[in-house]
């Protein structure tokens, strides 16, 4: 009962911070802010804006809590993740963030049940259920980008005939097209105009994306500019295979719905039988969390759930 409770309430809290963070989340953010962020420089402020959010004035707060923390590049892995997930925030300020949510967490579970051991849950569980909203977060991005990348190769091979530099290409992508390939190739064209070169600005937005796609698309180039050859081609040719992938990744996804769905009817189940349960027949069902035996076989019985839902999910997750 206190592991349900905990974690229904450290569910709820996350929930709002990942809303936070989603309210924080730019179109288009370039290194340039990062790199005068980090000497120290002031943001540009709107003058038009009369009253600041709360939501900014937690996020400033955050800003002036994590500072040393983000000189010193603390979290620097955690913050790759950020950027593939599409949130503007640096790895210091992350832990900042899971740092205040954690004590928000379980000062609301103290104050709503009076129980440490609840309260200590909640806050253990919290910064678990945001890092799986930023890996949520991440696989939806991803797969955006990808549902993207065919269209901008092709728009990228045609630039490429009409006469434009493959620099030129970048620019349009980053114009023309929606977040987040727009995004992307953004920053790209700003790294560039910043003066890093264009194999290290390749490189670095094939690290940050971390799509094996997109990585056959800058292996191309880079091989292409060092020896040479028709580059228009050769991406449509990776435009055509990337194009049957996602056809292929559709149709094993529809063929295997039915497993994927079973997996989550088999985690919920239980759960959603213990609710019933605890309704209908509360003073009978309680008696279990209390009886040693009962903790045991429940500690069991959710050791076996999560162990049955990942065998479900290792079958029917088919990587082509």
């Amino acid at each position: 009962m206190i592991a349900i409770y905990s974690t229904l309430i450290a569910l709820a809290c996350s929930i709002s911070l990942a809303a936070i963070l989603r309210y924080f989340k730019v179109t288009k953010r370039i290194d340039l802010f990062k790199r005068m962020r980090r000497h120290g420089a002031a943001q540009p402020v709107k003058k038009d804006s009369v009253k600041e959010s709360p939501f900014r004035r937690i996020y400033k707060l955050v800003q002036r809590i994590a500072k040393p923390l983000v000189e010193m590049n603390v979290a620097q892995s955690i913050e790759y993740k950020l950027n593939q997930a599409g949130l503007p925030i640096f790895g210091g300020e992350y832990v900042v963030m899971n740092l205040m949510a954690a004590l928000a967490v379980g000062l609301i579970a103290w104050l709503l049940t009076f129980s440490e051991k609840i309260a200590l849950g909640a806050a253990a569980a919290t910064p678990f259920i945001i890092w799986l909203v930023v890996i949520f977060l991440i696989g939806r991005r991803l797969e955006a980008f990808t549902e993207q990348l065919g269209d901008c190769l092709i728009t990228i091979s045609n630039a490429l005939r009409a006469g434009y530099s493959f620099q030129q290409t970048i620019e349009v992508i980053a114009n023309e097209m929606e977040p987040p390939i727009g995004e992307e190739f953004a920053r790209m064209n700003h790294d560039v105009y910043m003066g890093v070169p264009l194999e290290e600005a390749l490189e670095t937005a094939n690290k940050r994306i971390g799509s094996s796609d997109f990585e056959l698309v800058v292996t191309a180039v880079l091989i292409q500019r060092e020896v040479g050859g028709n580059l228009a081609q050769v991406l449509d040719n990776i435009s055509y295979t990337i194009m049957e992938r996602i056809r292929m990744r559709r149709e094993i996804m529809a063929l295997t719905a039915q497993g994927r769905l079973s997996a989550v009817v088999l985690l919920l189940m239980p759960f959603m039988l213990g609710a019933v349960m605890f309704v209908i027949n509360h003073d009978n069902f309680v008696q279990i969390f209390d009886d040693p035996m009962g903790q045991t076989a429940i500690g069991v019985s959710l050791g076996l759930e999560v162990i049955g839902f990942f065998i479900i999910k290792r079958i029917v997750d088919i990587e082509t």
